[in-house]
């Protein structure tokens, strides 16, 4: 089914507001959502006594090139015997948006901003996500800040949770500050203008090393994998081009874990609920043991996140261009991460990929309902108030927000191989390497390389398991369902066997 190039953007965008609507997710803001939002002003002065100015210190946000929603900011500095005081500022979304409100009701529908080809859907209303609600360069905003220190090891010592008002000082990106950490590019030139942000940010890239050496050592996953954008030339999908990993990203992902954690066992500690985000046991673990079999390694047989990242550690420095590919497969059997409320005294499921007990979505409400109860649930803590969420309304919003998660996901999947079928349209009969990524009795799916795009393995499926490497067909495009389809064409080399 080809599709004109000039329609394409069109086509995508019609095709993500109908998935959106068959699964029960609101591409529009209802009406009163909308008004209630204009009404809105940021808080000013006077700040509550219990809300610390800290507009001096260096804070900057790190983040994509295109990003509008900020959530969190970031500062360290050095502390004596070489240590480093991480603190990362969080949006208080709550601030504005009150439970039970007309934004909070879109918000507790959808639970996610949905990020499509042809347009991203945020959960809150652009008049807050872009602006009241987020941590813009130049403005005074409340926020919710984690302060945490991390020694020479990376292990964390005290941490506390508080109220301040912060001031962003540079908005900044991955592929700026990465390049730089790197030594690949400059200093970006909105560091370069604030007094001490440059040491500022060494010492924020030596906490990210130290505390993501320190998680590794402690059986947190080694996995890479190739997030793909789509790149439109006016309004045909032009190319997908693959995100690159970099200190940067590294920063803001080991200082939100830390953040994450901090605040689950701050509400732990107050005798509040958790939120929690959890990664069980792999149910597919003998599938994983198998891949490693077939690289020439070993796995023991009961599931064990610190063999499995020696075992990735390992494979990584044997083949480090096909290592994405591995991790892939790895995540595919893994399963998939949900949230669960937990409440004092109960039994913890922990984050297996993490290889932590105590974590939450506590740092981006303004792109994620779950992290929004969260900081409701801290702020009453914090202010010494009843508990905002009874157990059995908590736990029906985990399994909500994991459920809409979950739908919101498909959908961006949905999309991803729609804009896929687009650039793939007058290709049919090229054959591609890939890698089986699925396989169940609903069908089998396989990764091609280059570019990289999955589809359904629809001839000579059978025998083929995740992991497995083929040589394909493309046989069927369509971008109306996303579909893109394959025939094994070539031999198989099961794990890539060396």
């Amino acid at each position: 089914m080809s599709i004109p190039k000039e329609q394409q953007r069109d086509l995508l965008l019609r095709v993500a507001r109908k998935e959106m609507l068959q699964r029960g997710l609101e591409p529009d803001f209802p009406a009163p959502a909308l008004a209630e939002a204009e009404r809105m002003v940021a808080p000013g002065a006077p700040f509550a006594a219990d809300v610390r100015d800290l507009r001096d210190l260096a804070w900057c946000s790190i983040d994509n090139d295109d990003s509008r929603d900020l959530d969190q900011l970031t500062v360290a500095s050095a502390l004596p015997g070489g240590g480093v005081k991480v603190m990362v500022a969080v949006a208080d979304v709550s601030a504005l948006v009150a439970a039970g409100s007309a934004v909070d009701a879109h918000a507790g529908t959808n639970t996610t901003s949905i990020y499509t080809p042809p347009q991203n859907f945020p959960m809150l209303p652009e008049r807050l996500s872009t602006d009241l609600t987020s941590l813009n360069p130049g403005e005074d905003r409340l926020a919710m800040v984690v302060e945490t220190a991390v020694d020479g090891t990376g292990g964390t010592g005290a941490s506390s949770v508080y109220r301040a008002i912060v001031r962003n000082q540079a908005k900044l990106t991955y592929s700026g500050v990465g390049a730089w950490l790197e030594g690949r590019g400059e200093l970006p030139a909105e560091a370069a203008t604030v007094p001490g942000l440059a040491d500022g940010l060494r010492l924020q890239d030596q906490a990210a090393q130290r505390l993501k050496k320190y998680r590794h050592e402690h059986g947190a996953l080694e996995l890479e994998t190739i997030e793909v954008r789509a790149h439109f030339d006016g309004d045909a999908v032009s190319a997908l081009l693959a995100e690159e990993r970099n200190r940067a990203k590294e920063i803001i992902e080991d200082f939100m874990i830390a953040a994450n954690g901090a605040i689950a066992r701050f509400l732990e500690g107050r005798g509040f609920p958790v939120m929690r985000r959890v990664v069980r046991s792999p149910e597919r673990w003998q599938r994983i043991v198998d891949i490693a079999v077939d690289y020439g390694d070993h796995l023991p047989a009961e599931p064990d996140a610190k063999a499995l990242h020696e075992f990735l550690v390992r494979r990584r420095a044997a083949d480090p261009l096909r290592f994405p590919d591995l991790s892939l497969s790895v995540i595919k059997l893994l399963g998939r991460g949900e949230y669960v409320a937990t409440f004092p005294g109960a039994d913890v499921t922990g984050h297996f990929g993490l290889a932590v007990n105590d974590y939450t979505h506590s740092t981006a409400p303004n792109r994620r309902y779950p992290d929004l109860i969260t900081q409701r649930l801290l702020k009453a803590a914090l202010a010494g108030q009843p508990i905002p969420y009874g157990r059995e309304p908590l736990e029906a919003l985990a399994t909500h927000c994991t459920r809409k998660e979950d739908d919101a996901k498909k959908v961006e999947r949905l999309l991803r191989k729609a804009a896929a079928a687009c650039l793939l349209d007058g290709w049919i009969g090229r054959e591609f390497d890939g890698l089986v990524t699925g396989a169940s009795a609903k069908g089998t799916w396989v990764r091609i390389f280059d570019p990289p795009v999955e589809g359904r393995v629809e001839r000579g499926a059978q025998g083929l398991e995740v992991g497995d490497r083929v040589r394909v067909k493309l046989i069927h495009t369509d971008p109306e369902r996303g579909f893109i389809d394959f025939a094994r064409t070539g031999h198989i080399e099961v794990g890539r066997r060396r």
